[in-house]
């Protein structure tokens, strides 16, 4: 996530919320990631820009342990699982990425691919928020999944959600809930937009957060 500030604040019609965001390479679940949400009527003048734990939350949790299982949520299932059910009703948000990594098990070891949009845009990933109170109040939040484009399936029969600008008022809207028009949004993104590359196995330690791991390597 290395896209400024100020454009973020742009494209997705937010206040910026720290003048000291920095840029991140190497986002790990339950590490704050961006989100965009919506909160009261469906006027896009109440969107927010907040950063929520990475790894869902639910309300009825008796403690955090349960956001490492909740990290990602079966878009074919949100609807019907008790930890997504309500959130998918009345919390959804986008979660804001440049890019994110998948892994190729080679005889060498797990080498990472980079996968963005052509133009390296802003991906806005179909999330669901939910807030955790006890000894203190956790904002958490999950990205939802669908089955992997032709350019992920190689590595892995999953991918994020990713939503076209058209579709995002209507995700946000807590207002709006009509199952069958939410389900059409949870689908594979066209591999025509998007593109991968090869980069620095730096990223494969979670500890590593440095420009290095977006380094390209040849084939």
């Amino acid at each position: 996530m290395r896209t400024s500030p100020s454009d973020i604040s742009t494209l997705f019609d937010v206040s910026i919320p720290d003048p000291s965001v920095v840029p991140r390479y190497n986002i790990a679940p339950t590490q704050n990631v961006s989100v965009i949400l919506q909160e009261g009527n469906s006027l896009e003048s109440n969107r927010q820009w907040r950063f929520f734990r990475w790894g869902l939350v639910p309300s009825w949790a008796k403690d955090l342990s349960i956001s490492h299982k909740l990290i990602n949520a079966r878009g074919e299932t949100i609807s019907e699982k008790p930890s997504f059910r309500s959130a998918f009703k009345k919390r959804r948000c986008l979660v804001l990425a440049d890019g994110f990594y998948e892994w190729e098990k080679t005889d060498s070891g797990k080498q990472p691919h980079y996968f963005t949009q052509h133009n390296e845009s802003v991906m806005a990933f179909a999330g669901l928020w939910e807030y955790w109170e006890n000894e203190s109040t956790v904002f958490s939040c999950t990205i939802i999944t669908t089955t992997a484009n032709s350019l992920l399936d190689p590595m892995h029969d999953r991918m994020p959600v990713i939503l076209d600008s058209e579709d995002h008022q209507q995700w946000l809207d807590p207002d709006f809930y009509e199952k069958e028009s939410l389900q059409q949004l949870i689908k594979p993104y066209s591999a025509d937009k998007m593109t991968s590359r090869l980069v620095n196995k730096t990223v494969n330690h979670v500890k590593n957060e440095t420009p290095d791991c977006l380094a390209i390597i040849e084939h």
